[in-house]
């Protein structure tokens, strides 16, 4: 059996070298003549997978290591009687602490308290239920939007994106990408809503980046400059807008959910569907590929301002800026396609909050309600 893997899936040889033969393509680059020989496609979420890509291949199976599937013609693979499957909800943690992270940074810069806003949540899948049960355990307000579901379980609990809009402080969109439909999601955020966003509101977009129109958002930012945004995801990537990165207060390069710990689970997952679809037992579990953390706990002895002790906890583990500032450093250095791509193909070790176990003693463990909300396993020490 071949197979043909994008060269930046981690434990790939561990997990798929049983199979037989691999061969690693960076993701970009896979093409049609590496699949014409090929029995099976793994890839990540650059490589778009369609017909073209697919004629002449005796491929049987495709995995996509990730959440999102719109880069997979999923039709063309069912015409083709192409086994398909998808890793949902592998990196939705990573994704969290992503947006937790930035928004705990823009509250620490622009001086307010994130306890203190709400939180309008787009697109309430994977990452945003997980969004809203951690916000709403650290006490933060939260309103969501999500028409699919909204249509399949009723209208409880779901509010428009338009109520969001007007009622929310900070606007977090978390949807797939759809471009036909009652509910599509292409420039979801177009340049009325964007012009709607009242002064002092928070964008941040870590879902599609067709989601959000681009040129009304730049118009906006350089103009009235009066609202912020977050932007890990970006129209016509990797050639995204310079002079839109340079006005968002946080770019980074797609790569919010992109902790070890989601990657691993995204092969994992696959590794999984792939010995099924095989007619293969798999013995592998997500601990045998999972190694332990560099930093495993970090003592807090005395009372911290809560979002301080946020704050530290979560720069212990995942710090934003660092994404930004390397986005900034390589795309001027090479150039915005290939400083965006070297970004993702050298991406630093991450792990998620959750590998940090904190140990509270004294004052400190008054934060543990706030610190398991937000994602941190605790402990309470005595030892000091």
């Amino acid at each position: 059996m071949k197979l043909v893997i994008d060269a930046n899936i981690p434990a790939a040889e561990h997990c798929f070298g049983h199979f037989g033969t691999l061969t690693r393509v960076p993701g970009r680059e896979i093409n049609a003549a590496h699949l014409r020989d090929a029995d099976a496609l793994i890839v990540r979420s650059i490589t778009q997978v369609n017909d073209k890509l697919l004629a002449d291949s005796p491929v049987r199976f495709v995995g996509t290591c990730t959440i999102g599937t719109d880069h997979i013609d999923q039709a063309a693979l069912a015409q083709r009687n192409i086994d398909f499957a998808s890793a949902p909800g592998c990196n939705a943690e990573a994704v969290v602490d992503y947006v937790l992270s930035s928004l705990l940074t823009l509250a620490e810069r622009d001086g307010w308290l994130l306890r203190e806003r709400t939180v309008g949540i787009v697109g309430v899948g994977n990452v945003g239920s997980r969004l809203q049960v951690r916000l709403t355990a650290m006490g933060v307000a939260t309103l969501a939007c999500d028409p699919p579901r909204a249509d399949e379980e009723g209208q409880a609990g779901f509010h428009s994106l338009d109520a969001l809009i007007e009622r929310c402080d900070v606007l977090c969109l978390h949807t797939p990408l759809t471009r036909e439909g009652p509910h599509a999601t292409y420039q979801l955020l177009n340049a009325q809503r964007i012009g709607e966003l009242a002064p002092g509101s928070v964008l941040l977009n870590a879902g599609r980046g067709d989601c959000v129109d681009g040129l009304a958002l730049r118009s906006r930012l350089s103009g009235k400059g009066d609202i912020t945004a977050v932007l890990d995801v970006w129209e016509a990537e990797p050639a995204i807008d310079a002079g839109l990165r340079d006005l968002v207060a946080l770019a980074t390069p797609h790569i919010a959910g992109h902790s070890l710990d989601g990657k691993l689970r995204g092969t994992w997952m696959i590794q999984q569907a792939l010995a099924r679809h095989c007619g293969q037992p798999s013995e592998f579990t997500f601990a045998d590929i999972c190694p332990p953390p560099a930093l495993a706990s970090l003592h807090l002895q005395h009372a911290l301002p809560p979002e301080d002790a946020l704050r530290l906890c979560m720069r212990a583990v995942y710090d934003v800026r660092r994404d930004h500032d390397a986005l900034q450093r390589q795309t001027q250095h090479h150039g915005m396609h290939k400083g965006f791509d070297d970004c993702r193909a050298n991406y630093p070790l991450r792990r998620e909050f959750a590998t940090l176990n904190v140990q509270l003693s004294g004052e400190a463990i008054a934060l543990e309600g706030l610190l398991r909300g937000a994602g941190f396993p605790c402990s309470h020490s005595e030892d000091f």
